[in-house]
């Protein structure tokens, strides 16, 4: 009778399972939001890339977002319709662009109040039209605490650069690069009744707030020998490091739950993420356990791949979450 009862159990939990309703977001943007190699320790991460680690298995990012895309490129790339076929109605999309629309190349450039604004506007028509709900962000900041806005036409290159170790002159305050390419989302948004997050906002306050040192932490400053995948060091004021990617999404992920209340109850926060794939903050389990401190509560949730039961220290008061795209193997 007990082994008929635990068959019956685990049939209705499978039903059960097979049968959940999963939600997915789709985003679609540039290289501040998009997937990144994560072999040999390389460090660059899009904010997109960790949104996973901060939902429920409920939620499924689809992140679309490529390097030195802009609004128009990606349309004209195909990319856009990539999406489009994609989408089922109750699906979000997440759209942010305009460090790429602001280049001066043809393929890239639109205007704001102009082509920026019409294709902003497509992509939330469309959405709506395939029943899915369209998000509206504007283009996170760049770290610029100098007066003059350095030249660059290509945020690409960056991944060129090297550390100089030039001091350069910097003043206290962070000073917007964007223009009126931050502002066009909230007007578009405005106009169709598409929920906005304000992820330039967010993120100017958070550089401001750890200053014009402390930001750096939030991009690739590595100086030579501090990571194999960058021998030479970098100085790169708009792609995000592993920790400024989690603290990114961190921040939005709030404001997304505030902007679209539907999301809310799938939102969570762990101290540690861990997942083979780059999408958390850790790669390695035991590093994650390792690290953790003594004595207080520590959450980790274990987001992608199989892992063995890690070595827990005694005094470490640690609990395991693990996502239906992970395994943990526990010791015999």
């Amino acid at each position: 009778m007990r082994k008929f009862s635990f068959i019956v159990s685990l049939v209705m939990l499978l039903v059960l399972t097979s049968s959940r309703h999963q939600t997915t977001i789709f985003m679609i943007g540039d290289s501040t939001m998009a997937n990144k190699p994560y072999d040999n320790e390389k460090q660059e991460r899009g904010w997109g890339m960790v949104l996973q680690g901060f939902f429920t298995d409920d939620i499924i990012v689809d992140n679309h977002a490529v390097n030195g895309r802009s609004s128009k490129s990606f349309i004209d790339e195909g990319r856009w319709q990539v999406v489009l076929d994609k989408i089922k109605p109750g699906d979000y999309v997440f759209i942010q662009f305009g460090h790429n629309d602001e280049k001066p190349k043809k393929d890239r450039h639109t205007d704001p109040g102009s082509t920026f604004d019409a294709n902003l506007s497509k992509f939330v028509t469309e959405t709506r039209q395939r029943g899915g709900i369209p998000v509206l962000f504007n283009c996170v900041v760049r770290r610029n605490f100098q007066k003059i806005v350095p030249e660059n036409d290509d945020d690409e290159k960056l991944r060129n650069t090297v550390y100089t170790g030039q001091k350069v002159a910097e003043g206290d305050s962070l000073v917007d690069t964007h223009g009126d390419y931050r502002i066009a989302p909230r007007n578009v948004a405005k106009t169709l009744n598409v929920p906005f997050v304000d992820a330039n906002r967010i993120t100017h306050e958070l550089e401001q707030g750890m200053g014009a040192e402390g930001s750096k932490r939030l991009h690739l400053w590595f100086k030579p020998g501090e990571n194999p995948s960058m021998p030479n060091g970098r100085e790169d004021n708009t792609h995000y490091s592993v920790y400024g990617a989690h603290v990114v999404a961190s921040l939005l992920v709030d404001e997304i739950a505030r902007q679209v209340p539907a999301l809310k109850k799938y939102v969570r926060h762990y101290d540690y993420i861990v997942a083979d794939n780059g999408q958390g903050n850790y790669m390695s389990l035991q590093q994650a356990v390792d690290e953790a401190p003594s004595g207080k509560k520590t959450r980790i949730r274990i987001l992608h791949g199989e892992w063995n039961y890690p070595t827990v220290p005694k005094g470490k008061k640690i609990k395991f979450s693990v996502s239906e795209n992970a395994r943990l193997i526990k010791r015999p």
